[in-house]
């Protein structure tokens, strides 16, 4: 009785922001430390990018049938739940595996409910609050808030006690994740109250909007993603063989989340100067210039200003990439479209990744030139788009 009264409350925003600080919690783990924890493990560079990757490729075909699952059930809600409850459990099997086969399978299982997850709450959360006029940005920020707290906290314990820390740690966030995903509120609107999604004419099927002008912003944010994907996979490794302590590797990690999470809760208050799609635009140029100046191994203090460009790349790219789906998209298909753009990232980071360990073992910091050249075709991806269907009239954020 007394959980239930606490519960009620809280309102629907808080409720939701409190799971969105714990999405990413198992991911911001994983980020600092599970590249080297693979390396101690005797996993080579081309065999960790395939640890990375393959579960992505799993989830290709996961991601639209659970997003039209949502989509049909009462609410987004029950999925949501039943993902963590899932993805909370799974992890413990890396307790008993040490090889290589055994690590794939395990980080293939666990993977694919902590990866349907997003999707589903980003299109919660934005139906949710476009019907209650709130601040999306501001709900969604918590959850860049707890990356940014939990990878910070990771690069601390593990620079502490070692490889041994790495386990417990990634679990214990992963349960974290389960438990307060019991406590998120109805995201639906009742029958009876129209919102704000249905005030303008929508598609209705997510084959009524599957054309060139629509589909390529969606590709190149997928590409801009895969870029971001390398971060978590390569980038403490790369930074710890040029000398950047392990100490270090978290914060680096860290600050890029707190300037994401600061565009994110500022977002209401400039997001409207600017459209959907010229968003992303921006995160493309942004991308060019961050992975260009990486590729050649700066020092650690232009290190944490290139971060800082996260803020551009992924939150500002982020941001137009869901409203760019809200404003063409109904109610009826909002999982099932936020499961397609996420389809496209995924497709995209396993390209990446795939190719991406070797090309770091032998190009080293280099290799983030491949990621500059990504940002590039995302730019003519999203010029095309504008090109084919112009911006005007379109609604902004």
């Amino acid at each position: 009785m007394t959980t239930t009264m606490r519960l009620t409350a809280l309102t629907p925003e808080l409720r939701a922001a409190a799971f969105h600080f714990t999405v990413y919690s198992s991911g911001a783990t994983a980020s600092v430390y599970f590249g080297i924890w693979l390396a101690g493990k005797g996993i080579n560079s081309e065999q960790i990018g395939i640890i990375n990757a393959l579960p992505v490729l799993a989830m290709l075909a996961m991601n639209l049938f659970v997003g039209r699952i949502a989509d049909r059930a009462s609410d987004w809600r029950q999925v949501i739940i039943i993902m963590s409850v899932t993805a909370g459990l799974i992890p413990i099997g890396l307790f008993f595996t040490h090889d290589f086969w055994g690590i794939l399978l395990v980080w293939t299982l666990l993977t694919l409910p902590a990866g349907s997850i997003p999707p589903v709450i980003d299109a919660a959360t934005l139906r949710l609050t476009q019907r209650r006029g709130s601040d999306f940005g501001f709900v969604r920020a918590w959850g860049t808030v707890g990356y940014m707290i939990i990878a910070a906290m990771a690069g601390f314990i593990t620079a502490s006690f070692g490889e041994a820390s790495f386990l417990p740690l990634f679990l214990a966030m992963s349960l974290l994740r389960l438990v307060v995903s019991l406590q998120l509120p109805r995201f639906r609107a009742p029958a009876t109250v129209p919102t704000l999604a249905e005030t303008a004419p929508r598609a209705g099927r997510l084959r009524e909007v599957l054309r060139p002008w629509f589909v390529l912003p969606l590709v190149a944010f997928g590409l801009l993603q895969a870029n971001h994907s390398i971060l978590g996979a390569f980038a403490g490794l790369v930074w710890k063989e040029h000398g950047v302590s392990e100490a270090l590797i978290g914060p680096l990690i860290a600050i890029s989340a707190g300037a994401e999470a600061t565009m994110m809760f500022f977002w209401k208050r400039i997001g409207g100067r600017i459209s959907a799609r010229h968003m992303i635009l921006l995160a493309s140029v942004a991308t060019i210039v961050r992975w260009t100046a990486m590729a050649f191994n700066p020092p650690v203090v232009v290190l944490f200003g290139l971060q800082c460009l996260h803020a551009l790349t992924y939150a500002v790219g982020y941001f137009g990439m869901v409203h760019f789906i809200a404003n063409w998209t109904s109610e009826e298909i909002a999982a099932q479209a936020q499961g397609f753009a996420f389809v496209l990232q995924q497709a995209a980071t396993v390209c990446i990744l795939l190719v991406f360990g070797t090309l770091v073992a032998s190009l080293g910091a280099k290799a983030f030139l491949i990621a500059a050249g990504l940002g590039i075709v995302a730019t003519v991806c999203v010029v095309v788009s504008l090109w084919l269907k112009p911006a005007k009239g379109e609604r902004r954020p």
